[in-house]
């Protein structure tokens, strides 16, 4: 594995991710209880813009870096992200907020980029390591972006994303002059590129039945990750009274759960059982997790919330860079960044069908006052029916990765043989 080119998009990433983890604690708070006053759906909707915008985009960035190099895509996808977020923080309408996040979402689908980079400079048995990178940094950004988001809260709920433009625009910069190009002239992924059909190559990959089962279970994983994140603010707005700064610290504490996971232990953890194993296991634990949350609240106080959050960050940290790792496993060298961007396709639509969701159902037209001495649009009925349905849907993912373990056990035997 080559070490250098994968520290600095490590670091690359986790700027980015940042800037993503302040928005999750900060944007409900930021919309629901500043001068806009928007219901918890306006909320869903703008979490499921970005996430629309992803869907129809991410793709076309995956394919992009393919033919131009990863480089250049990274590069202007960072200035995008910038665009977004100092619309964000300077705006004064709602239609400036949904602005802020379409450009976000347009130019914002390069973790597909970041993973083809990898599996650029990994080989196979150290491709779920490689990808481990991504969820790191991710978790990181969990550690430092929500934290740094409460923060900063205290001096004005704009003043996170104002920081987070900024910094996305630091990390453009910091990108364009040190990461090296992987996917020069003479990469396969060039010359498929070149040779047109990208589309039809895409059809090809989305036809085989395996990697068809991969991204139906991510899709799934996504879907009810998307469901909590959307719905966790309002939620300890409501039960606990929490503040977009004590949001902020659980979504930290949860963060340095998953980095240490993802980080640290999957590439063991890969070596040891496989990838399905651990979708599986990963699946189950998320489930009982999102299960458990919508019992907690000021009887059980927040150490109970602290503790489903660890065990969330366990099973998310266990299946996510497993099924990245299964899909890229699928491809070939030259359709890394298309499959990716596939991949990543099906998670913006799976953040796009989360928040529209949560809008649904923790919506209650009746106003109930919350721990905060506020009334808002919820009830202790929609709450749970919110995360209850984002467990069924989990659920309904370790299904598929049981099944899909148990009808390629033979080929994973034969793979652990060989390696």
């Amino acid at each position: 594995m080559k070490r250098s080119p994968l520290l600095v998009i490590f670091v690359t990433v986790f700027i980015d991710l940042v800037g993503f983890g302040i928005v999750i604690p900060v944007l409900p708070f930021y919309v629901e209880g500043t001068q806009f006053d928007a219901s918890p759906r306006v909320v869903g909707l703008l979490f499921a813009s970005y996430s629309i915008m992803q869907l129809i985009f991410t793709p076309i960035l995956g394919r992009l870096s393919d033919r131009y190099g990863r480089r250049p895509v990274l590069f202007f996808s960072l200035l995008g992200t910038s665009l977004g977020f100092f619309i964000l923080g300077f705006a004064h309408t709602l239609w400036m907020l949904f602005l802020g996040r379409i450009i976000d979402g347009i130019t914002g689908g390069n973790i597909s980029t970041a993973q083809a980079y990898i599996a650029d400079v990994t080989t196979e048995e150290n491709r779920a390591r490689g990808m481990g990178l991504i969820g790191a940094a991710f978790g990181l950004g969990f550690i430092f972006g929500p934290a740094i988001g409460g923060i900063l809260s205290r001096w004005g709920a704009h003043v996170p994303f104002l920081f987070a433009g900024a910094l996305a625009l630091a990390n453009a910069v910091l990108l364009y002059f040190v990461l090296p190009e992987t996917a020069g002239p003479g990469h396969a992924a060039r010359g498929r590129a070149a040779a047109g059909g990208r589309w039809s190559q895409l059809a090809r990959a989305l036809g085989q039945t395996r990697l068809a089962f991969i991204l139906a279970i991510y899709f799934l994983f996504v879907t009810a990750f998307s469901i909590m994140t959307s719905s966790f603010g309002l939620f300890t707005l409501y039960r606990f009274g929490f503040d977009a700064h004590d949001t902020g610290w659980v979504f930290a504490f949860v963060g340095v759960v998953g980095a240490l996971i993802q980080g640290g232990l999957i590439g063991r953890l890969v070596k040891a059982f496989g990838e399905p194993p651990l979708v599986i296991a990963g699946a189950l634990l998320f489930a009982l997790s999102l299960a458990l949350i919508p019992l907690t609240g000021p009887g059980t106080g927040w150490p109970a919330l602290l503790a489903l959050g660890a065990l969330f960050a366990l099973g998310n940290g266990l299946a996510t860079p497993s099924l990245t790792s299964l899909a890229s496993k699928s491809a070939g060298a030259g359709e890394q960044g298309g499959v990716l961007g596939v991949t990543q396709s099906v998670a913006s639509l799976a953040r796009a069908v989360g928040p529209l969701v949560s809008a649904a159902l923790i919506y209650s037209a009746v106003a109930y006052v919350g721990r905060d001495g506020r009334p808002h649009h919820m009830s202790d009925r929609s709450v749970e029916l919110t995360f209850w349905a984002a467990a069924a849907v989990m659920f309904i993912a370790f299904l598929l990765a049981a099944y899909f373990a148990r009808a390629h056990a033979s080929e994973y035997r034969d793979a652990a043989a060989t390696a």
